[in-house]
C-alpha cells in the first residue's frame, strides 16, 4: 500500500501533505494533554509493531504492495490521535531510511494509513459495540467475562473495514492521476492505471487477504489486553 515516488502528481501529494500536517499538529497537542507516562512505552511498542507487520510487503497488481498496518488495534488501545503519531513515524522512517514509500508520497501514505485507517476503524468499533457498553465500564467487563464475542467481532470488523478503506482510497489516488496529469499527447505523466483498474486491483486483494489479517490481528491483540491490561484500552475510558 506504500505509494512510491513518481506515482502521484503534485496536485495530489501537496494537498495530502497539508492534510497530514494538520492532523500531526492536532495529534501532538492532544497527546500532550491525555497521554499518561504509563502509556508512552505502549505508544513506542505500537509503532514498533506496526513497523514489523508492514515489513511483510507482498507485491500486488496495480503497481503497489499489500500488507497489514496495525492502525485499528493502535486506535482501539491508545486512541486514534495516538495512532496518527505512531504510524506516521513508522511511515516516515520507512520512506527516508528504507526507501519503502516515496518521499513525495509521505503525506499521502500517512493520510491513507495513519489517519484514515485508525479513525475509520475506531469509529466503526465504537458503533458496533454500542453506546450503552461504552458508557458502562462494569457492564462491559461483565459481558467480556461472560464470554461475549461481540467486542472481538467488532474488533475484527473494524480492522477489516479500516484497512479496506485505506486501500480503496489509495487506489482512488492512483486512478485519478490519468485524469489530472497528462502530457500534450495524452500520455499519463504519473500512475497510468485508471480507476477501473486501480480500484479492483487494490480492493480485491485487500478484501480477500490483507484486511482479514488486519482484522484477526486486531481481535487477537485486543483480547490479550482486555485479559491482562484492561486499563490501557482507550474506548473503556
Amino acid at each position: 500500500m506504500h505509494i512510491p515516488d513518481g506515482y502521484l502528481s503534485p496536485q495530489t501529494y501537496v494537498p495530502l501533505y497539508g492534510v497530514s500536517a494538520f492532523f500531526w499538529a492536532i495529534s501532538l497537542k492532544k497527546l500532550r494533554r491525555v497521554l499518561s507516562e504509563k502509556e508512552i512505552p505502549y505508544l513506542a511498542m505500537a509503532g514498533a509493531f506496526s513497523f514489523l507487520i508492514q515489513m511483510f510487503n507482498i507485491p500486488i497488481p496495480g503497481g503497489t504492495t499489500g500488507h497489514a498496518v496495525g492502525g485499528a488495534i493502535t486506535a482501539i488501545l491508545l486512541g486514534p490521535w495516538a495512532a496518527v503519531i505512531a504510524i506516521s513515524t513508522v511511515l516516515i522512517i520507512q520512506a527516508i531510511v528504507f526507501g519503502d514509500g516515496g518521499i513525495t508520497a509521505i503525506g499521502a501514505n500517512c493520510f491513507n494509513m495513519a489517519i484514515v485507517i485508525p479513525f475509520v476503524s475506531y469509529w466503526i468499533f465504537r458503533a458496533l459495540i454500542g453506546r450503552h457498553q461504552v458508557a458502562g465500564k462494569n457492564r462491559l467487563e461483565a459481558k467480556v467475562q461472560d464470554g461475549s464475542k461481540r467486542v472481538y467481532i467488532a474488533a475484527f470488523v473494524s480492522g477489516y473495514v479500516g484497512l479496506t478503506a485505506g486501500a480503496i482510497l489509495t487506489a482512488i489516488e492512483f486512478g485519478i492521476q490519468p485524469l489530472i496529469a497528462r502530457a500534450p499527447d495524452g500520455r499519463p505523466l504519473y500512475a497510468p492505471y485508471p480507476l477501473k483498474i486501480a480500484i479492483p486491483a487494490m480492493a480485491i486483494e485487500h478484501m480477500l487477504l490483507f484486511s482479514i489479517v488486519e482484522g484477526a490481528i486486531t481481535a487477537a491483540i485486543l483480547r490479550y489486553f482486555i485479559k491482562h491490561e484492561p486499563s490501557l484500552v482507550w474506548w473503556r475510558k
